[in-house]
């Protein structure tokens, strides 16, 4: 798999650092330029890419290098300077680790994962115009067929890094298939999660003994038509692999708030205060940082989100932001400029441990101020029993069960008041928020702990959509 080795330093690497690094493999492997100068590529003599590098990148974002990479990487700022060495060379996975281990070595850093430093000279002796040439230039993917980009990775946490997301884009504008390969230890973060969510996309888990499934679906896979899908039986039907029905209870959920605003497309628009409250109403404190990409990097900021997203429109905006060490907290925000306005879709998740309670009573005052501040449309709680720290594990884990469902005053309005919004199926009486005359209406499904509560919701909104 490719090797991933990231340089962590309190200075950003200067231009003789970084040719020192460059130097790892002796005067006579070569240097080239991709992505408009952002990634940096130790080549072979023949012009092959052994390793590249991205240009380095200030986390100033407390407790996200230890999110990222584990609880040993000390905090504070630091540059992040990351190396992709190709298994397609023996010596390349070397080559990434002297390069980092070089550039720890002179700006007093550190090397993840620490194993891999060193600061050793790596001779070249593959004989590389004899190893079949990739088919594609892009430094992630590691295999490209007519129908799906592969990358594999050997990270425990699998992050939705700039080189992920490039291969995505990539892959998209293709019409390509993603798949992330990585062996069963491997975890992903919920943004890569997101990224992969629905087919063709796919986590593709190498389990030594069960062999390939997917690590979302538990599916069965096999490598077919230079694709991974699932291996089915005569009746057509996909079989789950055993590792993936393994999931053990340890108390520990996830809170999870789906909602999406819109507002007028004004010129004093600012974006991002939305996620802000109900940071602020869930967690005491707005986020900590927003990126487009992980790691997260840069202090949170609603003026400097604003104006990225004002950059790229009228293309869609896709970004990220992150809670502090003390509460894990992630959300993704996708900005889209539509007729109707401006709308921003949030998804924002919040770990919680065995003995801590979800913030359950707050959410009808958090759904009342965004309908009447941030012109919410719908915004859907649930509980859902997996991992604190957000992670997700190639194991079955038990699906999110709704908890509230919110209308905003302008969505209701459109749907028409009583006897329709109002007085839905099964007793549903909303309790309704905001000004009488137009009043946004909050509807009560559970308490996160009885799964029957997903049919009450698709009956909701059936008789809503009915009404509309």
């Amino acid at each position: 798999m490719t090797k991933d080795v990231i340089a962590l330093t309190p200075e950003m690497p200067d231009l003789p650092t970084l040719l020192a690094g460059l130097y790892a493999g002796g005067p006579d492997l070569g240097v080239n330029t991709t992505a408009d100068g952002a990634v940096v590529q130790l080549c072979a003599p023949d012009g092959r890419p052994l390793v590249s590098v991205e240009a380095p990148l200030l986390v100033q974002v407390p407790g996200e290098t230890a999110r990222l990479l584990g609880g040993t990487v000390g905090e504070g700022p630091v540059w992040w300077t990351e190396a992709r060495a190709s298994t397609a060379v023996a010596e390349a996975g070397r080559l990434a680790g002297s390069f980092a281990g070089r550039l720890a070595t002179v700006l007093g850093g550190t090397v993840w994962p620490p194993e891999a430093a060193t600061t050793d000279v790596v001779p070249l002796t593959t004989d590389v115009p004899a190893i079949p040439v990739p088919a594609t230039g892009t430094p992630a993917v590691d295999v490209l067929t007519a129908t799906t980009a592969v990358v594999l990775q050997d990270r425990p946490l699998v992050a939705m890094t700039s080189w992920l997301s490039d291969a995505l884009r990539t892959a998209t504008v293709a019409d390509r298939a993603l798949q992330i390969v990585t062996p069963p230890t491997a975890r992903l973060t919920l943004p890569t999660r997101t990224a992969l969510r629905g087919l063709p996309n796919r986590w593709v888990v190498q389990d030594p003994v069960h062999g390939c499934y997917d690590g979302l679906s538990g599916a069965v896979l096999h490598w077919r038509n230079g694709t991974f899908t699932p291996v089915r039986d005569e009746d057509g039907t996909a079989s789950v692999a055993e590792a993936f029905r393994t999931a053990a209870e340890t108390g520990e959920r996830q809170l999870l708030l789906t909602l999406r605003t819109r507002q007028p497309a004004a010129a004093d628009l600012v974006l991002g205060r939305a996620l802000e409250t109900a940071f602020r109403h869930l967690t005491g404190s707005a986020p900590a940082g927003w990126s487009t990409a992980e790691p997260v990097n840069l202090p949170w900021s609603t003026r400097q989100l604003t104006d990225l997203a004002r950059a790229r429109a009228p293309r869609p905006s896709w970004l990220i932001a992150v809670g502090h060490p003390d509460r894990p907290a992630l959300a993704t925000i996708r900005v889209l400029r539509t007729t109707a306005g401006v709308e921003e879709d949030i998804t924002l998740a919040l770990g919680y441990g065995e003995n801590e309670t979800p913030p359950l009573q707050t959410i009808e005052a958090l759904a009342a101020e965004l309908d009447a501040e941030h012109g919410l449309v719908t915004l859907l709680t649930a509980l859902r029993a997996a991992r604190r720290d957000l992670t997700v594990p190639p194991r079955l884990e038990p699906p999110p069960i709704p908890v509230t469902f919110t209308l905003g005053h302008e969505e209701a309005r459109r749907i028409g008041r009583p006897p329709r919004a109002e007085q839905p199926p099964l007793g549903l009486t909303p309790t309704r928020l905001g000004p009488t005359a137009e009043p946004a209406l909050h509807y009560p499904l559970g308490d996160g702990t009885d799964p029957s509560s997903w049919s009450t919701f698709q009956r909701l909104t059936r008789h809503l959509k009915q009404q509309a």
